[in-house]
């Protein structure tokens, strides 16, 4: 008969508490490292593989803290030597900081192979083009387009009176429209809901767009023109 009660289990502190410590070495190490490549890939967050003989190191960062280490071997599973979840069982961190000292080289040798990699690129450019002349030339025409709507949203005022309204027309396939308020002009889109807006309560259209569209205005104008007088014309008529 077995004797009652069974030997006490082993205390596995001991073999704990040594885990932890070469766990925290290790992050801290490795912390630097995950910094280091931060820096040298310029972003707040990523990752980089290392390949060893024996396997591929994974290290992932993010604010450009260490999130994990991880170690591929060639042949087993994969070993999360740090990890924001759970700490590796002894035998597998023993296993994979074997190749801990590789997995260093590794990185090492990765940034060796990039000193000096700018050397030859020079860092003098070109001086840009300023687009003061391009701008100040798409303000003056926008100005006189804004001129002549603003005369063109008093007289509609002031022939249909209310506080605001639209008029639209359609040139050489395009369709223009005039929303005018008490104030003068609010908007004059080219090319339907979807089209440009050459002059609006917000920001000013290109210099592209001002340069396609601008020459139709005058189409407009017209368009506006003759149905005003079409408009006089039957009032003329009229007897009372």
């Amino acid at each position: 008969m077995t004797d009652w009660p069974p030997a006490d289990p082993a205390d596995v502190d001991a073999v704990a508490d040594r885990r932890d410590e070469f766990v925290e070495a290790v992050r801290d190490h490795a912390g630097r490292i995950a910094y280091q490549l931060a820096l040298l890939q310029g972003g707040d967050y990523g990752d980089a593989d290392f390949d060893t003989d024996r396997g591929t190191w994974t290290v992932k960062y993010e604010g450009g803290d260490l999130e994990y280490l991880r170690f591929s071997p060639k042949s087993g599973s994969d070993v999360y030597v740090i990890s924001t979840k759970r700490q590796p069982e002894p035998g597998p961190l023993a296993d994979a900081l074997a190749d801990y000292d590789a997995f260093v080289r590794a990185y090492n040798a990765h940034v060796d192979s990039l000193i000096g990699v700018l050397d030859d690129v020079s860092a003098e450019f070109p001086d840009a083009t300023t687009t003061e002349t391009a701008v100040a030339e798409r303000d003056r025409v926008l100005d006189a387009v804004r001129e002549a709507c603003d005369r063109m949203a008093g007289e509609l005022h002031r022939y249909e009176g209310g506080d605001y309204g639209t008029y639209a027309a359609r040139v050489d396939g395009t369709r223009w429209e005039l929303k005018w308020d008490r104030d003068g002009t609010s908007y004059l889109r080219a090319g339907g809901s979807g089209g440009v807006y050459l002059l609006s309560q917000y920001e000013a259209p290109s210099a592209a767009d001002v340069r396609q569209y601008a020459p139709q205005f005058r189409g407009f104008v017209e368009a506006y023109n003759e149905e005003i007088a079409e408009l006089e014309a039957e009032l003329a008529i009229i007897e009372l």
